[in-house]
């Protein structure tokens, strides 16, 4: 059990055949050859050399592949982890520069080191907290911003290193007179020769097709103009040892926007390899799938690998092709060191301009419109989500975006629990195989005891929701005049200290009134905790029952008989004469 703890790969080690063998290596090979343009183009969004796209694409795929949970999860350079990594780090460093490099690798490490602290402290359901609204809010502004970074490489239009996104449209806006007819022809002729081969040829690689079309054309128009700017040649070599820098001062400065990519690289993660295990029928383990991103991300700082997480392009691919285990992500790996070797001198001769045609396509697969529609269409709260999420990615710091979109989510998710739904109840006297039924006064009109009253709480009474809770209880006692009140428990999953408080508090205000707290179908956890706290010695052990039965026969004996003489409801089998 340890070993496999330690190994995890171990355990899916196991469902290695030849059949599985053949399949994972047909998937690997499709993997590699699409990571081959994303690799060089993530890279160039990151604001690094083209090379070290690929070298991200080799080294993390293997090390999650061995240490995750994921069968069919592919990690590597992502657009979203790539556009952060350019924010967070071109404050401090030219892109593409030696320090550029040195600090992406530090941020790198330090994300590693976030993310396996995370899958130590067993933290994983922390994901479950972030709304899925955030993730689409930004991506599609990250998507945008992707975007308009791209268009000055196909217009030829000078735009300052570091600009806004306004500044950035405004610098377009102004120049848009000297934009370069032959640049804009690769561009348009790179990205709609991608979408062709999409469309009519879905299983060719599409966008290293249009990466061949595009350069094949500005080899033709170098004849006219000298403005077309090349990748320039990729190092036919693997990946290179690293070092980052360990220097208290790059560590200080980094440390926030490395916690920001390591949010954001699980999030994708997990999320990710959940959305495939729905089709693969796998259970996903959070807390591995931490410890399998950040191992990645600190075994690729030393091997000139900048921060990488799940791909859903690529993990969804790698599924759709038969892949059976991690071995399909380890083999794309290996195949993609055999043809950078083989080809990466020939990438010297692709255009920037193309490469720009081609992250444009990138860029547009990454909004989800079909999400975006539906919350916008069927939730206000998720839609404010969705939208501010979205305005901070263009206009504030991403890094800020990320955190602002995790608050907001937690905020919802608050919201949502701090209003539990507190139903009345009364009893049906409809015979349902001779026993008469609890059910909500909403969903049909009872009569209902008037020195009696029975509710149900539907979510847990923690310290978010005891103010609506007591509220509820305050209403019933001073507008009905009814101080008896017996609490259905079987929804409630837990009860901190500060709910046990405010029950008791309730419990001693209604006493004073002659009447009384109960509760019936309390959890076995929730009962343990609740003797524990000492909460049901102060409320009293006699108010506590395991069935509805009991509970009416003790408060009826507790009830005025002078009101139950004239009441009209009798409702209850100790109320007939």
């Amino acid at each position: 059990m340890i070993f496999t703890r330690l190994f995890p790969f171990l355990t899916w080690f196991k469902l290695v055949t030849k059949a599985s063998l053949k399949a994972d290596l047909i998937a690997g090979l499709t993997g590699a050859v699409i990571v081959l343009p994303q690799g060089v183009a993530f890279a160039t969004i990151a604001g690094l050399p083209p090379e070290y796209g690929l070298y991200t694409a080799m080294v993390t795929p293997i090390v999650a592949a061995l240490f995750g949970s994921s069968l069919h999860l592919v990690s590597g350079p992502t657009t979203a982890i790539s556009i952060v990594v350019f924010s967070a780090i071109s404050h401090y460093a030219e892109p593409g520069s030696d320090e550029f490099v040195s600090l992406a690798l530090t941020l790198t490490f330090l994300a590693g080191v976030y993310q396996l602290a995370f899958g130590l402290a067993r933290l994983g359901a922390m994901v479950n907290f972030v709304s899925h609204t955030v993730v689409i809010g930004f991506t599609a502004g990250a998507a945008i911003l992707i975007a308009s970074s791209q268009l000055q490489h196909i217009t030829g239009i000078f735009v300052p290193k570091g600009e806004s996104f306004l500044h950035t449209l405004l610098d377009l806006y102004q120049g848009a007179g000297s934009a370069n007819f032959y640049l804009i022809t690769i561009g348009l002729v790179t990205l709609i020769t991608t979408i062709l081969v999409k469309k009519f040829f879905p299983k060719l690689p599409n966008l290293l097709l249009g990466m061949v079309v595009g350069s094949i054309l500005a080899l033709y128009f170098k004849e006219f103009t000298a403005d077309i700017k090349l990748v320039g040649e990729i190092p036919a070599h693997l990946p290179p040892l690293s070092m980052p820098n360990f220097s208290f001062a790059t560590i200080k400065m980094l440390a926030p926007e490395a916690f920001a990519v390591a949010l954001l690289g699980l999030i994708e993660a997990v999320s990710i390899s959940r959305a495939v295990a729905t089709k693969s029928n796998q259970r996903i383990h959070a807390n591995q799938e931490f410890i399998g991103q950040g191992m990645s991300n600190v075994v690729g700082s030393f091997l000139s690998s900048y921060a990488g997480s799940g791909s859903f392009t690529r993990s969804g691919l790698n599924y759709a092709s038969g892949a059976k285990t991690p071995l399909s992500a380890i083999f794309a790996a290996i195949i993609l060191m055999l043809i950078v070797l083989l080809v990466a001198p020939l990438m010297g001769y692709l255009p920037i301009a193309a490469m720009a045609g081609v992250i444009l396509v990138v860029a547009y697969n990454l909004i989800d419109f079909h999400h975006i529609r539906e919350t916008l269409s069927f939730s206000i709260e998720e839609s404010a989500v969705l939208i501010t999420t979205f305005l901070a990615t263009l206009f504030l710091e991403l890094e800020f975006a990320i955190y602002l979109g995790v608050l907001l989510s937690l905020v919802l998710f608050l919201g949502k629990t701090s209003t539990p739904s507190i139903p009345t109840l009364s009893l049906d006297k409809t015979q349902t195989n001779g026993k008469k039924k609890l059910i909500d006064i909403n969903e049909k009109p009872l009569k209902q005891c008037p020195q009696l009253k029975i509710i149900r709480i539907d979510m847990s009474i923690y310290f978010g929701s005891v103010n609506h809770i007591q509220k509820r209880i305050a209403t019933i006692s001073e507008n009905e005049r009814i101080n008896h009140i017996l609490i259905v428990a079987s929804g409630i999953n837990f009860i901190d200290l500060a709910g046990t408080e405010a029950l008791i508090a309730e419990n001693n205000r209604l006493v004073k009134n002659g009447g009384c707290l109960y509760f019936v179908g309390l959890k076995p956890s929730v009962y343990e905790f609740a003797a524990k706290s000492h909460f049901i010695q102060q409320v009293g052990i006699s108010r506590f029952f395991d069935t509805k039965k009991h509970a009416i026969e003790h408060i009826y004996k507790k009830l005025d008989r002078e009101i139950c003489a004239t009441c009209p409801a009798l409702i209850f089998d100790e109320c007939q004469p």
